[in-house]
């Protein structure tokens, strides 16, 4: 049975002879490779491209290797890459004509010398280029600066919600408990038990995403990662910065362990793309306040598996999974500050700083968005739509529930829906 990725592939037809590289990016396992080498595939072979001009290469099969006189075993066992005089000459003698041709290469970080060796096909006229890479140096932001502005990305993230859901053919609210408990990586989506899901992330955290950035960047293994991802991994949803964790962390750890270092270590998980940041916005200002911010999981699943499925907490979940969605549907995402002043006890006014969850932002609209797994009176209900009241703008303002309801609006014109009317619909922030 096919996953479908709808979505990305509209987004590389879309990019197709657009003279750029074409950059798959996205954490390690989260269906890179699928998405270019069966979907994509398939869409060019049902509308019309020969076969024999669709050059379709993994570097890291060892069929493909042969074809251009490399052993995997002995590239493995020696540390080398795949040579670039091999694997041009292998091109050479397959681009027979002046049509177009399109190149998908997968693991291409596998190949010797690969940012020349692509910039170099660049400059052909009949050559398109899609590539992807799955360690941790070509996931990092900065690949996109090795093609020296000729690199377009394409970011794909762990299946979505919708996807999930139209995968295993049932919308559900035990599908939805599932989803905020394992995430969307496709292996764990396709795990016939919750044992063998729980095992799937374990797996994969210890020996694929911290083993990668362990070994980029040389740490060593009592440089504390775990640990301080543990500490983030609690703390999602919560304003924070390296000050704070540091002070957290030497607290619950006994250990001692610098805000700087904090801060470096978190830039290599954005890096590898297992966390992300979001900033604070403070909306009278209009301007970037730089911290605190938020910290949130590329997939709710990696959180978990940290605290080993222990510290389930679906406010906060909620909260991450609702931020994951409105990025997968392209829309760049802060934390809105409001700042009010109000009198205290003593008559006396004082400064306040009211928060908005998400302000997501495309273009021209703008979304305020708060997240709240239940309202269940009138003071709850006041808390939440407080900075609502104070932010004078007529874009649009969203309440997020977790509950199934009919969406609707409010005297004050709030526009209130349930979690899973907004993932499964990507229209449903317009309603």
């Amino acid at each position: 049975m096919e996953i479908k990725r709808d979505l990305y592939l509209e987004k590389l037809v879309h990019k197709m002879d657009n003279g750029s590289i074409k950059v798959i990016t996205g954490v390690r396992r989260c269906g890179k490779s699928y998405i270019l080498n069966t979907i994509f595939y398939n869409y060019l072979k049902e509308n019309g491209f020969d076969e024999d001009h669709i050059i379709k290469f993994s570097f890291d099969a060892a069929d493909d290797l042969m074809k251009i006189g490399e052993n995997l075993i002995e590239l493995e066992a020696k540390k080398q890459k795949a040579s670039y005089v091999k694997f041009m000459n292998y091109i050479a003698s397959r681009i027979a004509d002046s049509k177009k041709y399109v190149f998908l290469l997968d693991e291409i970080q596998k190949l010797e010398c690969f940012e020349s060796v692509l910039l170099s096909y660049l400059k052909k006229d009949n050559v398109d280029i899609y590539v992807t890479g799955s360690n941790s140096r070509f996931l990092s932001k900065d690949v996109i600066t090795e093609f020296r502005g000729r690199g377009d990305e394409i970011h794909i993230f762990p299946l979505s919600f919708s996807e999930y859901c139209a995968f295993l053919n049932e919308n559900s609210e035990q599908q939805l408990e599932k989803y905020m408990f394992f995430g969307g990586l496709p292996r764990v989506v396709l795990a016939k038990t919750d044992e063998d899901k729980m095992d799937y992330l374990r797996t994969q955290m210890q020996h694929t995403y911290l083993k990668d950035i362990v070994d980029r960047y040389e740490l060593h293994k009592d440089n504390c990662i775990e640990e301080l991802l543990s500490i983030i991994a609690s703390g999602i949803s919560g304003l924070t910065n390296p000050l704070k964790i540091s002070n957290t962390f030497n607290a619950i750890k006994k250990m001692k362990i610098s805000s700087e270092l904090i801060n470096k270590y978190i830039s290599h998980f954005e890096d590898a793309f297992i966390l992300n940041k979001a900033k604070r916005y403070d909306v009278k200002g209009k301007k970037y306040i730089s911290t605190p911010y938020k910290i949130y999981f590329e997939d709710i699943g990696f959180r978990n598996v940290i605290l080993d499925f222990r510290q389930v907490e679906y406010t906060h979940i909620m909260e991450n999974i609702i931020y994951n969605e409105l990025r997968y549907r392209g829309y760049n995402i802060d934390v809105g500050n409001v700042e009010i002043r109000e009198k205290n006890s003593e008559n006396k006014e004082i400064k306040k700083n009211l928060e908005v969850d998400f302000i997501a932002n495309k273009g021209s609209k703008r979304y305020y968005i708060q997240s709240a797994y239940d309202i269940p009176n009138e003071e709850k209900w006041i808390q939440e739509t407080k900075s609502f009241d104070n932010i004078k703008d007529s874009f649009k303002k969203i309440i997020i529930v977790n509950k199934k309801i009919v969406p609707h609006y409010t005297e004050k014109g709030y526009f209130i829906l349930g979690l899973s009317e907004f993932l499964l619909n990507i229209n449903s922030l317009e309603l």
